[in-house]
């Protein structure tokens, strides 16, 4: 069974705003999946369909084969939720939080106290458990929204924009934390950003979306396949043979030590790669470094969005 299926979803508001059209998606158990796309696109709206705060104009989705907008408890008992605002109580503290949320889902105090305790030590938040929510940084009640959405052992997660107002450490706990959790536990997270980069060192398939169309769906290696773009390589390097089609790359600060100059070609395959510089040292060429640098999922994504630009 489908983790998600949307099956050509899409989402109208009043005044004739379409902000979800026509997407179908299907998510196996344990995916990181990246629904990628700037403000606007979309991705938040389907979130809400998701789980059930707003009915589809057409077509449907479903989580573990329930649908959200006639089973939102049962949805809603096997999701976990992180918007970008944490909503909790402030005048409660971050372990009392936890415990009202646990017992929201039928967890006896013992048990309810026992995920709370382990989810703020595995969050960093263990020392300030005691402390009002009024006081907790924007990181930190950030982590405790994540902590709370996880109090009941979801199955489904859904991320809108996690590490949002989390210092770098704190981001890198999170990113190793969901990780696990699809790993080990097979938990299928739903991770909306704009931030693709972000989303490059997590995810495993990724959806970019573009004014609530999605342009493109799949890994990194099938999402480069669509553009065709090719590897580019660059050589530092005293010259290149004139019968290659290196061009010199005119920024002085990629000039190393040796004052080389430093050229770029695009090839379509790895293989190419070593054929290149042997042609370079038979001709004599000195060469101090060479790196490739396959498309990267914002190349990706600016690629689909011209191409789609041109087909408007």
């Amino acid at each position: 069974m489908n983790a998600i299926q949307l099956d050509r979803l899409s989402k109208v508001y009043p005044g004739g705003k379409r902000a979800v059209d026509c997407v179908s998606i299907e998510l196996q158990p344990g995916e990181v999946f990246g629904f990628l796309g700037p403000n606007g696109a979309g991705k938040t709206t389907t979130v809400k369909l998701l789980n059930g705060m707003l009915m589809p104009t057409e077509g449907s989705c479903s989580v573990f084969g329930m649908d959200p907008a006639k089973e939102p408890e049962k949805t809603h008992a096997c999701s976990g939720v992180v918007t970008e605002h944490a909503q909790m109580y402030d005048t409660m503290t971050g372990l009392q939080n936890l415990l009202f949320f646990a017992s929201v889902f039928g967890f006896s105090a013992a048990e309810g106290e026992k995920r709370a305790l382990a989810l703020l030590e595995e969050l960093e938040l263990s020392e300030a458990k005691d402390e009002k929510l009024s006081a907790y940084s924007t990181g930190m009640r950030q982590r405790l929204s994540l902590a709370r959405a996880l109090i009941h052992e979801p199955r489904v997660l859904f991320l809108d924009e996690p590490t949002s107002g989390l210092d770098p450490e704190s981001a890198q706990n999170v990113h190793t934390m969901i990780r696990r959790l699809a790993q080990e536990k097979e938990i299928t997270v739903f991770l909306c950003t704009h931030q693709l980069r972000y989303a490059q060192e997590i995810c495993t398939r990724y959806g970019l979306m573009e004014e609530g169309r999605l342009l493109a769906e799949g890994d990194l290696s099938e999402l480069r396949a669509k553009i065709g773009s090719g590897i580019r390589v660059r050589v530092k390097a005293s010259g290149v043979p004139a019968g290659l089609s290196f061009h010199r790359l005119e920024d002085p600060k990629l000039d190393c030590a040796w004052n080389a100059p430093v050229f770029e070609t695009v090839v379509q395959s790895e293989d190419e790669i070593p054929g290149l510089v042997q042609r370079l040292v038979e001709d004599g060429e000195r060469v101090y470094h060479v790196s490739a640098e396959l498309p990267s999922l914002e190349d990706i994504y600016f690629a689909l969005t011209a191409k789609r630009m041109e087909e408007k």
